[in-house]
């Protein structure tokens, strides 16, 4: 399943691993692990953030995605279900009334 792993870094926290390089090492962890289709980085309510998009082929995988963060950099994480294009698609022609 396509899952959208959004989650904002705590500003000093993450002064501190940008500066001794942990953010970096960090996040090539995570996406090393997850291979994700495309993670996006941006600037989120004043706090560095980000969302990644990856395939959930087993629960365990929300360990992977979510632990570094919290361990690490003291993350808030969301993990959500998403759809492509597509994958709307293929649901709406499951539901249409013909």
């Amino acid at each position: 399943m396509r899952m959208m792993l959004k989650f904002t870094l705590p500003v000093e926290k993450s002064n501190a691993a940008v500066s001794d390089g942990s953010l970096g090492r960090t996040m090539e962890t995570i996406l090393s692990k997850l291979k994700p289709e495309a993670a996006y980085f941006a600037p989120m309510e004043g706090k560095r953030a980000g969302m990644i998009f990856f395939d959930m082929t087993e629960p365990s995988q929300i360990i992977e995605a979510v632990e570094p963060m919290f361990l690490a950099l003291n993350a808030a994480t969301e993990l959500v279900p998403v759809m492509n294009a597509d994958d709307l698609r293929k649901g709406l022609g499951k539901v249409a009334h013909k």
